[in-house]
């Protein structure tokens, strides 16, 4: 290839990282200068190819079953969470952002100052878990996150793939976490996950896949994580207020979904 073409092929992907970095600006305290360049382009074209920053945030009602245990009702907008556990009549109400909420269990509203401060930390908690493991991809540039890219590597079903690391600077409840991600390099999608309970381990805990995307709304979202499948993903529109303020659980199905 002459120098020229050469050039012209570098200036062409600096464009194309540049137009797509603008269209998924960092959120605040996300560790831009510690991380690489080439991971966050990788990141940012992850985001355009599962429906665009503008679409993930247009995107208000997300729903979700985690492992048959929770059932996930999140208000991206105001932070309001629902969290109903399957296998009891434990309902928790909370703002993520104000952590404030009301919890019904063993038949009636927990009024206890402890009891509830107890309860929505254990939900909150619960929220940023199961949150994670359905939308991590859209979350590759959120605060206090550092991003390193590994090379290419194929996944465990023979995808050819750019791995990127995930590392985390007090944030979360298991800040010492470290991920690997590997996105496919035909679709830009994240297509297999390994998370580490420490920063500094070699060996992952487990390695999952990340497939089977289907289209919620304008956004696209992957459920399929191997023997940890995620399962109702529903988007909203519209939902009303009575989902977060009322302990009867809701019947989704009456609502129509986003499109």
């Amino acid at each position: 290839m002459s120098t020229k073409r050469i050039i012209v092929s570098l200036l062409c992907c600096f464009i194309l990282a540049t137009g797509f970095a603008q269209k998924n600006p960092p959120a605040a305290g996300f560790d831009e200068a510690g991380s690489d360049a080439k991971a966050i382009q990788i990141a940012d074209m992850a985001m355009e190819a599962m429906g665009g920053r503008k679409n993930w945030d247009k995107t208000r009602y997300i729903a979700w079953n985690f492992f048959g245990n929770r059932k996930l009702i999140w208000d991206k907008w105001t932070g309001n969470v629902r969290i109903d556990n399957v296998n009891n009549d434990q309902t928790v109400l909370l703002n993520i952002n104000t952590d404030k909420g009301r919890i019904f269990k063993y038949g009636q509203e927990q009024t206890a100052p402890d009891s509830v401060a107890k309860f929505v930390k254990s939900g909150k908690g619960a929220w940023i878990n199961d949150g994670y493991w359905l939308l991590m991809p859209f979350k590759l540039k959120d605060s206090g996150v550092t991003l390193k890219y590994i090379g290419e590597e194929k996944t465990q079903d023979g995808v050819d793939a750019d791995l990127i690391q995930l590392t985390f600077k007090g944030v979360g409840n298991t800040p010492d976490n470290k991920y690997k991600v590997w996105v496919n390099k035909a679709n830009h999608l994240v297509w297999q996950w390994a998370y580490f309970p420490k920063f500094d381990a070699e060996k992952p805990g487990f390695i999952r896949p990340w497939i089977d995307y289907k289209k919620h709304g304008k956004i696209l979202i992957s459920g399929e994580r191997g023997d940890r499948d995620l399962t109702d993903i529903m988007v909203f529109d519209k939902l009303p207020e009575s989902i977060f303020t009322d302990f009867k659980r809701p019947d989704l199905s009456q609502y129509p979904k986003a499109k």
